[in-house]
């Protein structure tokens, strides 16, 4: 066995084995002191992260919120020192109050200085904040100054909106005799019963007008309110027009105002008690005293000027309710301006709908006596085609009837004609005579049957003389007489 091994060696050249060496014990080689350096940075690592004060958790939380952010931590002290707006965010404001360690804590961290390279991250970011004095009522300061801008703008608006709707339903004329119909329809329903000669109502009442259905169920009492002001009180219709901070005061709650008003007060007063009790800066980049002094000054002198308009709102609306006979402690203006802004949608949805409901209805009348009309005409001309075939079959009797008619009344002889026109009517006349003469003649002729005679040729018959005869006493007298 030992000698067939041998006989291998052997057989490979020095050169063959020394290039084996370089190729695969060299790779070896580094992998075994990639293991060993490895395995001594692991160590190190786990040394660096062993916390010393801090909880798992809240170092995670801090890892995080410092991760999200990536400022170094020195920086973040300096913003803090010098209440620098533009690195120091709201957010990160907010965060740094949420995650910062408790007070002890830092205390605690603070005395490690010397142990800073062996600490976690989260707890070197503790042992700078450490020397930060008084740092969580910095914190707290510096965010009610990044948020009093917004406080402000969220609380005065929502005053104003029900100071303006106060007096916009207090002046309008046009609402204020809306109310007397309303109160007049109720007490004319009413009449007979309790609620017959009522003063007042509720504004609460106003949304029930439309569950009022009249006695076909076609429309409510709100749409019929609608149509008589539309139509007889033209004026009211522009109550919707005066009430226009009506739905934007429907939406504010003066109990949220007041609780945001008495924060923004003590936020105040903890802040200027904060700077008259602050301790000298403790370096030069401490600036917050100096910041913080000008800014509680202005925002007493903001808060104040609210102060006051958040009490002219509440005596408004203390008015409005002595107005409109209501307790301003029982109804709050988010329920009595709520009431008011659903009655007045409704009030124009009801408008809508009638508008939609006439136009509807004058469609249908018009349809109808369109419809009538055709009838009517197709039965007119039904009628003439009919009266065509009768003037049709029997026209020369009728045209004879209409002549004998005329001659018989005299009409024929009493319209004045001029030369031309009576010369036509005479000739058209003699026609009508010769015609007249004619039947005469036939009628005073014997029957055949009694009195033979012999027929003459149409060319032999005697024909009396017609021509020239100016009147019917003439053309009787050239005609023979009838036999008795």
């Amino acid at each position: 066995m030992q000698a067939a091994y041998f006989v291998y060696v052997c057989l490979i050249s020095d050169a063959v084995c020394a290039s084996l060496l370089k190729t695969f014990m060299a790779r070896r080689a580094a992998r075994a002191k990639k293991e060993h350096d490895g395995g001594e940075e692991k160590k190190q690592k786990k040394k660096v992260k062993e916390l010393k004060v801090l909880d798992s958790k809240s170092s995670q939380n801090l890892s995080i919120f410092l991760g999200s952010f990536r400022l170094p931590y020195e920086d973040i002290k300096n913003a803090i020192l010098e209440v620098d707006e533009k690195v120091l965010s709201e957010s990160l404001v907010q965060n740094l109050i949420k995650q910062m360690p408790a007070p002890e804590q830092l205390s605690v961290l603070g005395e490690m200085r010397d142990e800073y390279d062996d600490l976690a991250e989260s707890e070197q970011f503790a042992i700078v904040m450490s020397t930060v004095k008084r740092l969580m009522p910095r914190l707290q300061a510096i965010l009610f100054k990044l948020q009093f801008e917004e406080q402000l703008n969220n609380i005065k608006p929502d005053i104003v909106y029900v100071t303006a709707a106060c007096e916009e339903v207090r002046k309008s004329e046009s609402f204020s005799k809306l109310l007397q119909i309303i109160l007049l329809f109720g007490n004319y329903i009413n009449a007979g019963s309790r609620n017959g000669k009522a003063f007042g109502f509720s504004m609460s009442y106003l949304c029930k007008l439309r569950d009022t259905k009249s006695a076909d169920l076609k429309q409510t009492l709100l749409h019929f309110l609608a149509d008589v002001c539309q139509e007889q009180y033209p004026d009211v219709m522009g109550f919707t027009g005066d009430l226009i901070h009506v739905e934007k005061a429907s939406r504010v709650s003066v109990e949220t105002l007041q609780k945001g008003l008495e924060l923004m007060g003590r936020q105040i007063k903890n802040l200027e008690k904060d700077v008259d009790t602050f301790p000298p800066p403790q370096n030069d980049k401490d600036l917050f005293t100096e910041k913080m002094s000008s800014f509680v000054g202005r925002a007493r002198e903001q808060y104040g000027e609210l102060d006051l308009l958040y009490q002219n709102m509440e005596k408004e609306y203390d008015d409005l309710g002595q107005y409109f006979v209501f307790n301003p402690k029982k109804i709050s203006a988010e329920d009595f301006f709520g009431d008011l802004n659903t009655f007045k949608n409704m009030f124009q949805q009801a408008v809508k709908e009638n508008q939609k409901r006439k136009e509807a209805e004058e469609k249908i009348k018009r349809a109808k006596l369109a419809r009538e009309k055709a009838e009517k005409e197709k039965e007119e001309k039904l009628k003439r085609k009919q009266l065509l075939d009768i003037n049709t079959e029997g026209d020369e009797t009728g045209i004879m009837d209409g002549l004998l008619e005329a001659l018989q009344s005299g009409a024929a002889f009493r319209r004045k004609r001029g030369p031309r026109q009576a010369a036509n009517h005479r000739r058209a006349g003699h026609a009508v005579t010769n015609i007249l003469a004619k039947e005469l003649m036939q009628e005073d002729a014997p029957p055949s049957s009694a009195v033979p005679t012999k027929k003459k040729k149409p060319e032999d018959a005697e024909e009396p003389t017609l021509e020239g005869a100016e009147s019917l006493e003439e053309l009787l007298d050239a005609a023979p007489t009838r036999s008795s």
